[in-house]
């Protein structure tokens, strides 16, 4: 591994090496053949619908009541610039195929990395042990229902000369750093992948699909001699290479060099019960960990979680409305149908602070009782799918983004939130804010470091009490397990009374 590192590659060798095997490379061994050659052919997805239809057969010999094949095809490229040196380069493929087999409540699952009709047959064969005292259920006939697309491409990542990757990186790196002489580093990290998959279920359903997806991060450290502050801007979407014409890597560069200088001056954030403002964009990754975790089906199947039990009671403000949808054209999030073969859809969650439905897979459905809103996804033909969120967001409401903030007269303005956490079971969550402002008299005044926003998720969305009309969007990576592609948006909103942990002595 130390020989196939990448330090500090001059442009031009790098270009060289380019990702046709000279670069850091990771595949299963069944893979390096492909790899080396890097054609990146989608080999195993050409099974037959008769190979499938077998391997289904096998999965319920022993019984069990549903089961499904989901084979994958991924190839991927990665590129790290960090102080205007190429770091690492990674070309990738991931391919493989996962079988499952649900009787009654429990489940049985094996995969295989080699894409055969042998090894089909004998991951089905494992995974049908789960079943083995249960009812016996034939599959249908395979055939492919109708399906609306909701991702679309210009520009084929697969057509893209490494140069064209190489200069995108290069000119964030330079806005960057020319942002002001205060910027003393940069790190961008490029990476992009085409998914290949193959779903085939044990109801006849039979589907195949290509979802191409780019994520560009830029990171901005700055430092003025007494303080440092190291900011990110994140750009993503199931999209082709046009992406960078909708929004330049300078504007992503720009974004995080303007938050690492406004920062330098944050004070110690002062602690207690406050008011907060949230800025529309990326800050509805409060409403995706506080709100939309405990609203997967898969808690709520086991009878736990803040909302159990209350479908169709009040549960938040009457301006909240939440929702989670896979149909938002090339959003980070956005799927044509889930990882079961079901049509991603819009799924209202709650509206006008009643609770009207939960995010469920195929297992969650079933043991509720409910349709599928089409949230069964995995992180990999590795993984189990289980529910998870796609695109989620607070509804736009009708009040003026600058009026929320004229009308608070002291509190916390969150322009950003580096992450945070919850507790599914109770509701209770915590989020650290990256760049935050106190709110004076009805105005955003100093920066403060060190923010924390403390609580539960029905008290948090009880307390809302202004809405905007500026719904933006973010785009970030859920971890549950296993990770997935989400983009989280909110308007800006005003929470009376939240818990904010500082660090002002």
């Amino acid at each position: 591994m130390e020989k196939l590192k990448v330090r500090d590659i001059p442009r031009r060798k790098f270009l060289g090496m380019s990702l046709k095997g000279g670069l850091l490379v990771a595949a299963t061994p069944a893979l390096m053949t492909q790899l080396l050659s890097c054609r990146g052919k989608s080999q195993g997805l050409d099974i037959d619908r008769e190979t499938l239809s077998g391997v289904l057969a096998a999965a319920l010999a022993r019984g069990g009541d549903y089961a499904d094949v989901y084979i994958e095809n991924r190839i991927s490229r990665q590129i790290v610039m960090e102080e205007s040196k190429f770091r690492s380069g990674l070309y990738g493929i991931s391919q493989g195929a996962g079988i499952r087999v649900i009787s009654g409540n429990q489940t049985g699952f094996a995969y295989t990395d080699e894409i055969t009709p042998e090894k089909l047959i004998r991951a089905a064969e494992v995974a049908s042990y789960v079943a083995r005292s249960g009812k016996t259920v034939s599959p249908v006939d395979l055939v492919t229902p109708a399906r609306d697309t909701f991702i679309t491409v210009a520009r084929p990542l697969g057509e893209i000369a490494d140069e064209k990757r190489i200069e995108i990186i290069e000119r964030a790196n330079a806005a960057a750093l020319s942002y002001d002489p205060r910027i003393k580093m940069a790190m961008v990290d490029y990476y992009d992948e085409i998914r290949s998959r193959v779903v085939a279920t044990s109801e006849g359903v039979y589907l195949r699909d290509e979802l191409p997806l780019l994520f560009f991060i830029v990171q901005a450290m700055s430092d003025d001699g007494n303080a440092r502050h190291m900011a990110r801007e994140r750009l993503s979407y199931h999209s082709g290479f046009e992406m960078f014409e909708t929004v330049t890597p300078e504007q992503v560069a720009q974004n995080a060099a303007r938050e690492a200088i406004a920062m330098l001056a944050a004070e110690e954030a002062p602690a207690g019960i406050m008011d907060v403002v949230m800025q529309n964009g990326w800050g509805g990754v409060l409403v995706h960990e506080a709100v939309g975790h405990p609203l997967e089906a898969d808690n709520i199947a086991k009878g736990v979680g803040a909302f159990t039990g209350k479908l169709g009671q009040k549960v938040a403000s009457d301006l909240f409305t939440m929702v989670d949808d896979g149909t938002i054209p090339n959003f980070r999030g956005t799927i044509n149908f889930d990882d079961e073969g079901t049509q991603a859809r819009k799924n209202v969650l709650i509206e006008n602070g009643v609770l009207l439905g939960y995010m469920t897979d195929v297992l969650s459905a079933r043991q509720l009782g409910m349709e599928r809103t089409g949230n069964g996804r995995r992180e990999s033909f590795r993984f189990l799918p289980i529910p998870r969120m796609t695109n989620t967001y607070i509804e736009r409401g009708n009040s003026d983004p600058a009026d929320i903030l004229a009308s608070t007269k002291k509190g916390i303005y969150v322009q950003s939130l580096s992450g945070g956490s919850v507790n599914p079971v109770t509701g209770v969550f915590n989020f650290t804010c990256r760049e935050a402002y106190l709110v004076e008299n009805g105005r955003k005044t100093k920066p403060v470091k060190g923010a924390t926003l403390i609580g539960s998720c029905l008290d948090v969305i009880s307390n809302i009490d202004a809405v905007g009309n500026d719904l933006d969007f973010g785009p970030g990576i859920c971890g549950k397990g296993q990770n997935a592609e989400v983009t989280a948006g909110q308007p800006t909103v005003r929470i009376r009374g939240i818990n904010v942990g500082g660090s002002r002595a």
